[in-house]
């Protein structure tokens, strides 16, 4: 099986921790190693040779420095931002172009799993089932924990074995009423966004839901090889549409064109500032510092001061997140955190406040 890393993320609702010149897959948070080295070190048993990595060109340096153990015609360079859909439809048609045949699996930079032989567990068993219905995506799908609105939802249906299910439908992102009724209901799981399929089944489906996009897929794939691959890369993928790979594809997939697979990894995708916090705490209540930090009466916060010759006093917050580097301070309530992505689109177009993006 090959395994496809996404790790091109800009990071914006991690700002102003994260910053387009060092986003945040590369930030070493966590005991001094960052999303993407975790990422890899879980798949090592996969094999490395078998392990590709997909990010932003400008980032392609910093990836092969960061990961000296992947083949560096492994790293693949995305020539321009086009979010998730355009992505793994240049990864899925470079490895078909090579021959390749079988399973392929997607899966992200900027997650955080606590039990990795429940990880390895859990993608091999994919890959098995894949290898039995290559005409089915393999969705991977975790019992919620609560009614989180700010992640996507897969609806299950028959129990085939102890944890495949039928699949019925989706959702991404569900109003806070319509996620508390899915929650209770026990017939959703959490997407974990991690999913299986044969490499056949995925370029098929650009065809079927994405037609105008497949064509540009279908042009660089005839090109790559060959010595007007970078040229036809060039023109070509800038103009592919930009859209989520949900949007794209997974929320089209009909029920009989997908399986679930429910996992028990510890898993979680802090990205936002907030989720972080949630990640890497035991209770809703506890707060996460990190640097010169002192707080009193304060709870459910998180609070990073990068600083060394400042001190950062927090007093009275609840549901807080505040974070203090050496060119931007950042204060807002954990409700708000999505707007934090909104706020530097206006960055964007103002010569003064570009820099700090």
């Amino acid at each position: 099986m090959k395994i496809i890393i996404f790790a091109g993320g800009v990071g914006t609702r991690m700002w102003p921790l994260s910053r387009k010149s060092f986003p945040k897959q590369f930030i070493k948070m966590f005991n001094g190693k960052s999303t993407l080295e975790l990422a890899v070190k879980r798949v090592k048993k996969f094999g490395y040779e078998n392990v590709f990595i997909s990010t932003l060109q400008q980032y392609v340096p910093l990836t092969k420095e960061y990961l000296p153990e992947i083949p560096q015609k492994n790293v693949i360079g995305e020539p321009a931002l086009r979010n998730l859909a355009p992505a793994v439809g240049y990864n899925l048609v470079r490895l078909r172009s090579q021959g390749y045949k079988g399973p392929v699996a997607i899966l992200w930079a900027d997650h955080l799993i606590k039990n990795e032989d429940e990880f390895v567990k859990t993608i091999k068993e994919a890959e098995k089932i894949c290898a039995k219905n290559p005409d089915k995506i393999i969705f991977i799908g975790k019992k919620p924990r609560f009614a989180n609105n700010n992640l996507g939802w897969i609806h299950i249906g028959e129990k085939i074995s102890t944890n495949l299910f039928k699949y019925k439908e989706w959702s991404y992102k569900p109003s806070a009423e319509k996620c508390e009724k899915m929650f209770k209901s026990k017939e959703w799981l959490w997407n974990t966004g991690y999913f299986v399929m044969d490499i056949d089944l995925g370029c098929y489906f650009y065809e079927k839901y994405q037609p105008e996009m497949y064509k540009g897929l279908i042009k660089i794939e005839k090109s790559i090889g060959k010595p007007k691959e970078k040229e036809t890369v060039r023109k070509i993928y800038p103009g592919l549409e930009k859209i989520s790979f949900d949007d794209a594809i997974a929320k089209h997939v009909t029920s009989d064109e997908a399986l679930v697979l429910e996992t028990t990894m510890d898993w979680s995708d802090p990205g936002t500032l907030y989720a972080l916090k949630e990640a890497l705490v035991e209770k809703t209540e506890e707060n996460l510092t990190k640097g010169s930090v002192v707080t009193k009466e304060t709870k459910d916060s998180l609070i990073i001061n990068e600083e060394k010759s400042k001190i950062l006093v927090a007093i009275g917050l609840n549901g807080m997140v505040a974070i203090n580097t050496k060119d931007a301070t950042l204060v807002v309530p954990e409700e708000k955190v999505k707007e934090i992505s909104e706020i530097l689109q206006g960055f964007e177009n103002d010569k003064k406040l570009k820099k700090y993006l």
